[in-house]
């Protein structure tokens, strides 16, 4: 029983390097999580195979796949690398102050004029807390992007998790008053057809704005052009005040350029909607024995956004 117990101890790293070189679907990629070589990563998955007596990936030039017994160890070592977690929420939670690194995911407009403000703050206010603000308008997953925390700007937060809403998050459409002195004010949606407009260009139908009338609950969509293009929003910001056209923006964007009188608001009663749009969540597991480093940082989050 002392040598199944000792064999069993020895195993639980590679399980865990095994675990992650599945979700990361490469050597390489879990090897940057990790921060090992590719070849050590290799290395302790081939040495976990060799102990087991089997083979767990089948391995080409292109991709990893499972083989059959190897997804029913992946599953066991998730429930192992799960149980750890669980392990070490447990410890912090009963541990005196909050401390260790949390991880925590947001879009790249939203963390960087939203977040980044906030964290020197915090930082301060618990030393022994560090912080990784990952910045990426790709939807993360928690488990498999190995994050702590997630923001996620939704109408219908998915299933599964916990969260809490920070802040509603809408566009605006904004222009310069010198272009519009120039190019004439749209008084109706249509008008925008014939303006320059300033565009998202990550999809074929970006170009096609969706607007809904605040009031009344109308919609209507118009397809716009415009000798400017960015997926960055405060780039569209930068061409909205070079007087290149109309550009569609997060308020929290706009909102100081707009204080400013730098730019105005066009057609105000009408509202902007794209799929970034709804309310920014912030995400994290339903797990009571969630690490008390999370929980200050939720916490500290809410204070300083919630509306």
């Amino acid at each position: 029983m002392r040598h199944e117990n000792e064999s069993t101890n020895r195993l639980m790293p590679y399980m865990s390097v095994f675990a992650r070189v599945v979700e990361q679907g490469s050597f390489s990629a879990a090897a940057e999580q990790l921060g090992l070589t590719a070849s050590a990563v290799s290395r302790q998955v081939a040495a976990l195979e060799k102990a087991l007596s089997v083979k767990l990936l089948e391995r080409t030039t292109r991709k990893l796949r499972l083989t059959e017994v190897g997804s029913e160890v992946y599953a066991r070592c998730c429930d192992l690398v799960a149980s750890a977690r669980h392990v070490q929420e447990i410890a912090e939670r009963f541990a005196g102050s909050p401390q260790g690194l949390v991880k925590i995911s947001a879009p790249k407009a939203l963390g960087r004029k939203i977040l980044t403000p906030l964290i020197p703050e915090f930082l301060h206010r618990y030393p022994k807390v560090d912080v990784q603000l990952i910045l990426s308008d790709q939807p993360n997953d928690l488990m498999l992007d190995d994050v702590d925390l997630l923001i996620r700007i939704t109408d219908s937060p998915p299933p599964g998790l916990a969260g809490r809403p920070l802040m509603a998050v809408h566009h605006q459409l904004c222009a310069t008053p010198q272009y519009l002195a120039q190019a004439g004010i749209p008084l109706q949606p249509d008008d925008l057809a014939r303006h320059s407009c300033i565009y998202l260009g990550e999809t074929p139908g970006d170009n096609r704005w969706q607007l809904r009338h605040r009031h009344s609950g109308d919609k209507t969509q118009v397809t716009v052009k415009g000798r400017f293009v960015s997926n960055h929003s405060e780039v569209r910001l930068d061409g909205v005040l070079a007087h290149l056209g109309i550009g569609c923006l997060p308020f929290f964007i706009a909102t100081q350029a707009l204080a400013d009188g730098d730019i105005v608001e066009v057609l105000p009663d009408w509202c902007y909607e794209t799929t970034y749009f709804g309310k920014a969540w912030l995400l994290y597991p339903p797990n009571r024995y969630l690490p008390s480093k999370c929980r200050v940082f939720i916490d500290y989050l809410a204070e300083k956004i919630s509306t």
